[in-house]
């Protein structure tokens, strides 16, 4: 380990198992009716390499478009960074985002990546710090959903900026978007958010992203059950479910369920679920916005709009948000 490298946080830091958590809160959406669960379960270690798949896609334009606008305009947002700044990324993935805007900071000062999946934040982190020797890398395995208490800032350090890509702001309902947010103000007060924000579009381009022609978004989606099945003994017959993706477009939300083809009996944690055919287990919600949505959403959470980012086609779109003082 390079001199200087910190002691990573190894669970999550809201105190819990995460095992048994997964556990209380798939038994609690297998219960409820309609049925559902976070999608933060996903990302375990095979699905969190599942997903970097689905960001290299074709069809799958939020990655692409995001990484053309930061490789654009990491400049111009490493000015409102300004020198010695503290960047802080929640659901931080593969680190491939991060290292676009580290290139053009003037001497950042630390990196906080927080991440469910400890396993692969770890790998990446190992090598984010090999390739960025100078820099303090700091990983955090944690539910960045939950309060967290971030470390203080380090002497010398300049703004602490958040940093929270891929349009995972819309896998929130609307009032965990807004508690998200107001939680993020507090943490990052009297610095700034970086945000990225999928658009309202052509449903069809929706349709295509999230219904992949070589299946992985399908894999994905049935690797929760995969996860049950390895981590809390269920026995779900993953032939037997369908991953299902479509635009509500009242809502302007992707939504993603897993069908059951048939009518079935599920066991898990020593209890019994009865899913009838065509019945769905809700995974995932991906809400759209457009530009004005998301700052009058910002602006409630109490932060204040400043530039906004886009491409010419106007699919994905980076906001720079100042927190609360």
């Amino acid at each position: 380990m390079p001199p200087g490298s910190p002691t990573k946080a190894r669970a999550p830091l809201t105190g819990e198992d995460p095992q048994s958590e997964f556990a209380r809160d798939l038994l609690a959406g297998l219960s409820n009716m309609p049925r559902s669960i976070s999608p933060k379960y996903f990302y375990d270690a095979p699905g969190s390499v599942l997903f970097d798949r689905i960001c290299e896609l074709p069809e799958y334009y939020p990655t692409r478009v995001e990484l053309d606008l930061l490789s654009a305009h990491a400049g111009q947002i490493a000015q409102y960074m300004g020198p010695r700044a503290e960047v802080v990324e929640f659901g931080a993935g593969s680190l491939r985002k991060i290292r676009l805007l580290l290139d053009a900071m003037d001497q950042p000062e630390r990196y906080l990546p927080i991440d469910i999946s400890g396993e692969h934040l770890d790998t990446a982190a190992q090598v984010l710090r090999r390739d960025y020797p100078s820099l303090h890398v700091q990983p955090l395995v944690a539910d960045y959903t939950r309060h967290l208490l971030l470390p203080a800032l380090r002497e010398g350090a300049g703004r602490r900026v958040g940093f929270f890509p891929g349009s995972t702001i819309g896998n929130f309902t609307p009032a965990e978007a807004l508690h998200f947010l107001q939680m993020v103000g507090q943490a990052l007060r009297g610095g700034a958010l970086l945000l990225g924000a999928d658009l309202v579009k052509d449903p069809a381009v929706l349709h295509a992203a999230y219904n992949d022609t070589q299946g992985v978004t399908a894999a994905f989606n049935l690797n929760l059950l995969a996860r049950a099945n390895r981590e809390l003994g269920g026995d779900f017959d993953l032939t037997q479910f369908a991953h299902s993706a479509f635009y509500n477009a009242p809502l302007q939300r992707i939504e993603m369920h897993l069908m059951s083809r048939r009518r079935q009996q599920v066991h898990l944690c020593g209890r019994c679920f009865e899913f009838a055919q065509g019945e769905t287990l809700h995974t995932e919600n991906s809400c759209k916005f457009t530009i004005q949505s998301m700052q009058a959403l910002a602006r409630q959470a109490g932060f204040t709009p400043g530039p906004v980012w886009t491409d010419p086609q106007k699919l994905f779109s980076l906001h720079w948000l100042d927190a609360p003082i």
